[in-house]
């Protein structure tokens, strides 16, 4: 695969938990990057801070403004969630989300870099926490190189009225800067109300929908042992699917001409 992202409205919570859920039951080899500029929280939640030293995104970024470095230094930031096998990794987010005003510089710089690791050896695809949009810094180059962008987002009233802006909000940047179609689509996060009825209401396709589990969202929050087969987790196990398909499709379209008119519908 390539980069998948996952971004929510200022009033929509999930993207952290869903993101992790999917990590931790995804069949390729996985780099989970926590790029959310108010601050990572998987290192000091899930993994209880249990790690010998400084790691993540922002010993990422000083080493690459002082060295240039980040090659080198990339691999030497992860944490392997699945110890040794280190087929699913984590880079953490910045402790302090003062730092994010010197990751911002460089997520272009991420972002290229991201969209490599699938041509590596191994490959690896990477999925992108990207957080809340509404915030300082937000990463903007990391949803644009991405293959596939989830909008993560409640299906209640309140939620679906700062996603429907968010949605439009990014149409307009990705319109501007060129961003071929078919990237968006809904991932939705509990109870309320039904697919179709979301999908129409924001003009958008939802490709999945993780179901209310508060036992199993705990545990991702503050750590304890994960249960495959809770409902979160089966859910998230069965989101590579859609996902992949939905690359194929947009590859398939992307390589055809455009006169031949492959639809973008998933």
């Amino acid at each position: 695969m390539a980069i998948i992202a996952l971004v929510s409205a200022k009033g929509s919570p999930g993207v952290t938990t869903s993101a992790l859920a999917a990590a931790l039951t995804w069949h390729r080899r996985l780099v989970l990057a926590e790029c959310d500029p108010a601050g990572g929280s998987i290192l000091a939640g899930f993994l209880g801070g249990a790690l010998d030293g400084p790691r993540g995104i922002g010993e990422l970024a000083v080493a690459e403004l002082r060295d240039g470095n980040l090659e080198t230094a990339f691999w030497s930031q992860l944490v392997d969630l699945d110890a040794p096998r280190r087929e699913r990794l984590l880079l953490p987010g910045v402790v302090d989300p003062a730092q994010s005003g010197s990751v911002a510089p460089l997520w272009q710089r991420f972002a290229d870099y991201f969209a490599g690791l699938e041509h590596g050896t191994p490959s690896y695809d990477v999925l992108v926490d990207c957080g809340r949009l509404h915030v300082p810094h937000p990463p903007w180059p990391l949803l644009r190189a991405a293959a596939v962008v989830l909008v993560v987002t409640r299906a209640e009233l309140p939620d679906l009225s700062g996603t429907r802006a968010m949605v439009r909000a990014i149409e307009r940047d990705f319109s501007e800067h060129r961003v071929p179609p078919g990237t968006l689509r809904l991932l939705l996060v509990g109870d309320g109300h039904g697919r179709t009825e979301v999908s129409r209401a924001l003009r958008l396709p939802v490709i999945a929908r993780l179901p209310h589990d508060p036992r199993t969202a705990r545990v991702l929050t503050v750590g304890g042992n994960v249960r495959a087969g809770r409902p979160l987790m089966r859910a998230a196990s069965a989101l590579e699917v859609p996902v992949g398909a939905l690359l194929d499709r947009r590859r398939a379209r992307l390589s055809w001409p455009v006169q031949q008119g492959v639809p973008d519908a998933f």
